[in-house]
């Protein structure tokens, strides 16, 4: 009589942010089984205990992940559908401070700014706009301009609106449900971030490996 095989479905995220020492399964993956019991059970494993008091990534395997829900019981069979390697990110818990990071967010927001202000005006002079202005209003009025004309506004307002329109953001509104280009170049550079970090723990103690 064969018996019954409970499969355990195991997702496995890239990298997850802990705050506490102890890590468990249900911290870092996403199960499921038809036995909620079963399930439950692997939920509560613990993947790790760490020791060091300061904050650091660590790169682990799946097939570790696999072995220890395969302890908790004989019947369990895991179906890994998730990563191979995953990283656990420690962060010491702490208080918000929120003076520090509206200081960050406000120095940021002025570069941003200063650095595209730049970037339009150099890209202004290089091609001559204002000049290319004051031929079009000669051409067209017959007259010509003084001073700050019609094309000078609407030229300002399209920029405003295009950038508006490229990346998708305004204050807390958004004009449509894709991802904006800064959400994807950020997580893009996660992407590369994680990526790098799991390549180069596999080529630790190896002769290829750059330093």
């Amino acid at each position: 009589m064969s018996s019954k095989t409970n499969t355990v479905y195991l997702n496995l995220s890239e990298i997850t942010e802990v705050h506490t020492k102890d890590v468990f399964v249900r911290d870092v993956a996403k199960l499921y089984c038809s036995d909620t019991n079963i399930q439950n059970k692997c939920e509560c494993v613990k993947l790790k205990h760490i020791t060091e008091d300061r904050c650091r990534r660590y790169v682990e395997n799946a097939l570790d992940v696999i072995e220890k829900l395969e302890a908790v019981d004989p019947s369990v069979s895991v179906n890994n559908v998730g990563k191979v390697e995953y990283i656990i990110d420690y962060q010491r818990p702490r208080k918000p401070r929120y003076f520090w990071q509206w200081t960050k967010t406000l120095f940021v927001c002025v570069v941003c700014f200063c650095g595209a202000a730049f970037a339009i005006m150099t890209f202004n002079n290089d091609a001559n706009v204002r000049d290319v202005f004051k031929e079009l209003y000669r051409l067209v009025t017959g007259s010509e301009a003084q001073g700050t004309t019609i094309l000078d506004l609407t030229y300002s307002i399209g920029l405003a609106l295009g950038i508006t329109v490229f990346f998708n953001h305004f204050a807390k509104w958004k004009l449509s449900t894709d991802p904006t280009p800064l959400e994807v170049e950020m997580r893009l550079y996660e992407d590369n971030i994680s990526k790098t970090l799991i390549q180069n723990d596999g080529r630790k103690e190896q002769g290829i490996d750059i330093q």
